[in-house]
């Protein structure tokens, strides 16, 4: 449902905060893939305060939606927002990818409350969200997944076979997002490997598609709204990001 302007006003507050905490724990742990991690900090924000079915006092709860960063390199992102989220206290964050401490650069399901996927080789990650998604039919569960995925990601492989056995198999309780910022560690991504036109490409292998900006709140709610509708196959969001999102110099 449309934001609320109340919801609208702390989410911002959040998403400000977030990306606060993203560059204190950097710091903390002399360096992170940060720039990827600000740009999708208003899906993840969006996600977890409004729409994910969850108990983080209980992250394994079975009947929990899922979320799946497929971009893991994205962790620090990932573990800022589920610490203030409550699934753990933000100081153990002061150690993060630190010798013995349970959150690595790549955040490890077994080891990370609230992670649902171990993630980090591109193109893993989305193929998960799919048998998760799958998982759910197979056991007569409503949860939904929820998958972000990396645009330079979109180089492998495994993410068109995912993208085609979602379409195949009809997956309604999948949304992708596609975290747009147009970089990857070699360079931009047209340079690199040319990815356009995205989304024609999604739409030809059967996704219901929208393209949007990516940090703002109320075009995020109204896709999202909309996906939740589509009930008859996956949806991608492509969400037009800026790598390094509020940090100047960045």
């Amino acid at each position: 449902m449309p934001l609320t302007e109340k919801e609208h006003v702390e989410l911002r507050k959040m998403a400000r905060k977030i990306r606060k905490d993203i560059v204190d724990v950097t710091h903390w742990c002399g360096g992170s893939h940060i720039g990827g991690s600000l740009s999708m900090v208003e899906i993840l924000v969006i996600l977890y305060w409004k729409y994910l079915r969850i108990d983080p006092k209980n992250p394994q709860w079975e009947d929990r939606d899922r979320l799946v960063l497929s971009k893991g390199h994205g962790g620090v992102g990932h573990a800022v927002v589920l610490a203030n989220r409550g699934y753990f206290d933000f100081e153990l964050l002061k150690e993060f990818n630190q010798f013995g401490s349970p959150f690595g650069m790549h955040l490890d399901s077994t080891k990370a409350p609230g992670v649902d996927a171990s993630t980090g080789s591109m193109g893993h990650g989305l193929p998960q969200a799919v048998g998760m998604a799958l998982g759910s039919r197979v056991l007569k569960k409503d949860w939904r997944v929820y998958a972000v995925v990396g645009d330079g990601e979109c180089n492998e492989g495994s993410i068109w076979e995912a993208a085609m056995a979602a379409n195949h198999y009809k997956v309604g309780n999948l949304i992708a997002f596609l975290d747009r910022n147009h970089l990857m560690i070699d360079g931009p991504t047209e340079s690199v490997m040319s990815l356009e036109p995205l989304d024609k490409k999604w739409e030809a292998f059967g996704w219901y598609t929208q393209v949007i900006d990516g940090h703002d709140f109320i075009a995020l709610a109204d896709a999202i709204d909309k996906a939740l509708e589509n009930k008859n196959g996956p949806s991608m969001i492509i969400c037009k990001t800026i790598k390094g999102k509020g940090v100047s110099f960045m």
